[in-house]
């Protein structure tokens, strides 16, 4: 992208430098302090709390701790399963689903099963499946399957932490997916496939013995983010995940809610032992793509192994209980009355709507504050970042930008948290919204990315040659060409943003409260009608600011401005070829 010369193009090139220097210093740099603040912390050096001296009484605690080899394992084998799981699940909808009629549809659904949280969605999962969930009533009503008998069956809290592998894999895969699709269109599937036919594979063989191999290396960062969450994911692990012991994330959780300050070095300790399960397991993860897909080939061309998945029964599955999981919370929103096992509640009411709105409102407002301006600052730093990446060679690695997606949000937020004990502690609305904006950038910088990338700018050299600044460039051709991405990308931002657990309380210190917040506090023991308001309007949230921007998307474009007609008219008089002006 040109600029014209003179003293104005200076100026404007040096607020546009120090414009992504401040990208850097909200959005990569905390890496630093938070990752070396934790490790210090683990060592036993904390000065604000009176701890002065290097030692490593935090790891010795860690170890002496009653049961944590379980716990690990359990966090370890969740982590992986989960991960390796959501992967199987969405290479068998592209085996299955792709390049049929019904892909475009698909396509189109990623979005709404994007859209639903994680918290909503294990809620609403646990409704389903607990031991007087809706599925075990059904048992007991076509099948007189008693309590006692479906117990042993629960998949909520169960001890091999069965029910949280699934919610785990089953919400990613709508991530994997996004992310395959433009993997999916760099491999050329249509020419692999004429070769692949020549050369005798069936279509399931080449799925298999083609596509495999080119599509796992190419989703290595998605695969590194997805294992990152799966780690260290806390609020799901309150939901779904065992207690007798908990996975590990959440026994470091409760270390760092202990009273006495002084153990706090057994809580860094811990985060960094997750910090090193999460590089091994990305060590493991190399380690097995590379085994696929180089080292051991032969299977590659043997002839045989064309197993073809259930794609289809498994996206249904998804969209299925995605769909059932809203109505399972209203009900029972509005339960008056449910025993077991009967399949719909005695008496309903709206009691507990009106009880509980004094106490819903501050969270709901808090919220959606939280989201619109945190995505609104996350969209502006992207787009900053994107436009940088393009006229500058000396920039941020787009694999660092994306750290924070890939590093445990327990291991970086604690180093961080010890970080706001030196500066400005009592800021707590502030620390929280930087902290929403600090993991909704690399989301929206993924989401632009596709698009900034397929955007023609010859487009924006004709703008800058007819005399308009980069400014009025932007605004006036390529803001309207990528209209519908950007908006998208900000409702990805402000659904990230809503589904903040660790960030809202570990630097809000439990003063600001969020929907997310308390939906997963309600689900330690507490009424599920309240739980289930909480748990329907966390899931209701994202899927209005979707709703809001796809409309705004579709909203009649405004008549082109006299410095656009004078670029189309450019433009034709150049007689460029038409380019597409819309992506994906």
């Amino acid at each position: 992208m040109g600029f014209r010369v003179g003293q104005p193009n200076q100026r404007r090139s040096v607020l546009f430098r120090v414009s992504y220097l401040i990208v850097v210093v909200v959005c990569v740099l905390p890496l630093l302090p938070g990752l070396l603040g934790v490790i210090v912390a683990s060592l036993g050096y904390i000065p604000p709390l009176g701890l002065h001296h290097f030692s490593l009484t935090g790891f010795s605690q860690v170890m002496q701790w009653k049961g944590v080899e379980r716990s690990i394992g359990l966090t370890v084998a969740t982590s992986i399963a989960s991960t390796y799981l959501a992967v199987l699940f969405c290479f068998a909808i592209l085996q299955s689903l792709f390049h049929r009629p019904i892909w475009k549809k698909i396509e189109t659904l990623i979005s709404p099963l994007l859209a639903m949280p994680h918290v909503a969605f294990a809620i609403g999962f646990a409704f389903l499946f607990s031991p007087s969930g809706l599925f075990f009533r059904l048992l007991h009503q076509l099948f007189g399957v008693k309590l006692v008998d479906s117990y042993y069956f629960s998949l909520v809290q169960d001890p091999y932490a069965i029910g949280l592998t699934l919610v785990l894999a089953l919400k990613e895969t709508p991530f994997l997916l996004l992310m395959s699709l433009p993997i999916i269109q760099q491999l050329n599937i249509d020419k692999l496939s004429q070769v692949s036919t020549s050369l005798g594979y069936s279509p399931k063989q080449f799925w298999w013995k083609v596509i495999l191999p080119q599509w796992l290396p190419r989703l290595r960062f998605p695969l590194f983010a997805v294992l990152a969450y799966g780690v260290s994911v806390v609020d799901i692990s309150v939901i779904m995940g065992p207690n007798r012991p908990s996975t590990f994330s959440v026994l470091i959780w409760q270390w760092f809610n202990e009273a006495d300050l002084s153990l706090m070095p057994r809580a860094a300790a811990g985060a960094t032992i997750i910090f090193a399960l999460t590089l091994a397991m990305m060590g493991l993860t190399i380690l097995i793509e590379k085994v696929i897909s180089t080292s051991y080939k032969s299977w590659q061309f043997s002839g045989r192994y064309g197993l073809r998945l259930p794609g289809k029964s498994i996206l249904s599955t998804l969209m299925l209980l995605s769909i059932v999981l809203f109505p399972i919370m209203l009900i029972w929103s509005v339960a008056q009355r449910w025993r077991f096992p009967d399949l719909l509640p005695m008496h309903y009411s709206l009691r507990f709507w009106h009880e509980e709105w004094n106490n819903v409102w501050p969270s709901l407002s808090n919220s959606v504050s939280l989201a619109i301006i945190s995505a609104t600052c996350a969209l502006i730093l992207a787009i900053i970042a994107q436009e940088y990446r393009l006229r500058y060679k000396l920039r941020i690695p787009s694999y660092v930008i994306v750290l924070p997606i890939l590093i445990p949000q327990l291991s970086v937020l604690f180093g961080i948290q010890i970080g706001t004990l030196f500066i400005a502690s009592d800021q707590f609305y502030a620390w929280v919204l930087w902290s929403h904006t600090f993991y909704a950038f690399p989301y929206l910088y993924l989401a632009l990315d596709g698009p900034w990338k397929s955007y023609d700018n010859h487009y924006t050299h004709t703008g800058l040659s007819l005399g308009k600044s980069p400014i009025q460039v932007f605004t006036q051709v390529k803001f309207p060409i990528l209209r519908t991405s950007i908006f998208y990308a900000w409702a990805v931002g402000a659904s990230v943003s809503l589904a903040q657990y660790l960030p809202t309380l570990m630097l809000g210190s439990g003063r600001i409260v969020t929907i997310t917040t308390q939906a997963v506090t309600l689900t330690s023991g507490f009424d599920r009608r309240v739980t289930a308001i909480f748990a329907l309007w966390q899931a209701l949230l994202p899927f209005i600011f979707f709703t809001i921007v796809i409309l705004l998307g579709k909203a009649k474009r405004p008549s082109l401005t006299k410095s656009s007609k004078e670029f189309h008219r450019h433009d034709a008089i150049h007689r460029k070829p038409n380019r597409k002006h819309s992506v994906r």
